[in-house]
């Protein structure tokens, strides 16, 4: 089998209610810039990023993967996935002008579609060719009813829902309004809303100074907070060591480092408790492994972040045994032709082979109208 075309694809599908907002931006879609691998057998890989949907942007990442990586791998067989990544990763020329950012978003991609193709040559879904196993309880949280722009009601209503109709039993809630008090306000009336045999999570996107993150975090214990997740600036591995220090509920973070090597820095300097990997920051599945393993060494739980929709996380959950839990969010469900599916608030293992993320054939019609 060997590759002869990188179709590039994007894909922006609507998020929730028309528009959603957590403490540092406002979106209407979800962007999916991505490509389609197409090989001489007929078969075709699927690899998409994640972004807020911003076309410029998005043309930029697909750009990068069709004309700047494509070259490199026509001719070559998909199915040797890792030294492709590395190929593509070590010894292009990119290398030399950007190892994280917007090539690095195009590499995931590629890697994401490598793997699907892997495994549909195989005729086996991406976790049963990985060695995993159906039998295992992966737990779903959902994210999609804890909005910054909801209103009070609505929130606590929609964290209801997920709870008493969809069978969650974990929900995440977006905190870093401009008072502090009304994040603890909203915190209390789910809390009180749900019971304490829910558990909750809290995420501030970054927004916040480190004073006012050991602020809101020494109030988190109050509410048995499961985590803070992305408390401060991302990168800022000092600042993440030192709230870890001052606060009793634990740190997560993730989904907005690019490298190993940055999971490294902060998993070493006790500035996390949950690692959040994304494949596609981290430059697809080759390099989600490497993070994954790392926390796992550590007996740190690997929660990935889900900006694929998590099609590809719940493969990769059902492999890695540091994995017991992943989030949901469903903007992309009615655009993949296998959306992941939730039973009794437990993802249930994909059966079609692949990474399951194939668009519908009603997507793939939209490509030219974005």
């Amino acid at each position: 089998m060997k590759i002869t075309r990188l179709q590039p694809i994007i894909l922006h599908a609507p998020v929730t209610r028309g528009g959603i907002a957590d403490s540092t931006h406002a979106i209407s879609h979800w962007g999916a810039p991505g490509v389609a691998i197409h090989t001489d057998t007929g078969l075709v890989g699927y690899g998409f990023s994640g972004t807020h949907a911003h076309l410029p942007t998005d043309k930029l990442i697909v750009e990068c993967a069709v004309d700047s990586y494509g070259p490199l791998l026509i001719g070559e067989d998909p199915r040797e996935v890792r030294a492709l990544w590395e190929k593509l990763h070590k010894h292009s020329p990119i290398y030399w002008v950007g190892r994280a950012g917007i090539t690095h978003l195009a590499l995931g991609a590629i890697d994401i579609a490598l793997w699907d193709l892997k495994a549909k040559a195989a005729g086996l879904p991406l976790w049963k060719l990985l060695g995993g196993t159906a039998t295992k309880r992966v737990e779903a949280y959902n994210t999609d009813g804890g909005w910054l722009n909801w209103p009070l009601e609505t929130l606590v209503s929609d964290c209801r829902r997920l709870v008493e109709t969809d069978g969650y039993r974990a929900v995440k809630i977006k905190v870093g309004s401009p008072n502090p008090s009304t994040d603890l306000r909203r915190l209390e009336a789910v809390r009180a809303a749900l019971g304490l045999e829910i558990r909750i999570m809290t995420d501030a996107n970054g927004k916040l100074t480190l004073p006012d993150a050991i602020r809101l975090g020494r109030r988190l214990a109050e509410f048995d907070v499961v985590w803070f997740e992305e408390p401060t600036t991302f990168d800022d591995v000092l600042a993440h060591q030192r709230l870890a220090e001052a606060i009793e509920t634990p740190i997560a973070l993730g989904e907005q480092l690019y490298l190993a090597h940055q999971f490294r820095d902060f998993i070493h300097a006790g500035a996390v408790h949950y690692v959040q990997p994304d494949v596609v920051r981290l430059a697809g599945i080759t390099e989600w492994w490497q993070v994954a393993d790392l926390a796992h060494s550590y007996s740190l739980p690997v929660v990935p972040h889900v900006g694929d929709m998590c099609q590809v996380h719940q493969h990769l959950c059902f492999v890695h045994p540091g994995c017991a839990l992943l989030e949901y969010i469903p903007w992309l469900r009615d655009w993949m032709r296998h959306p992941a599916q939730i039973r009794d608030g437990h993802f249930v293992a994909p059966e079609a082979p692949g990474a399951g993320m194939e668009p519908t054939e009603e997507a793939l019609r939209t490509i030219n109208r974005v």
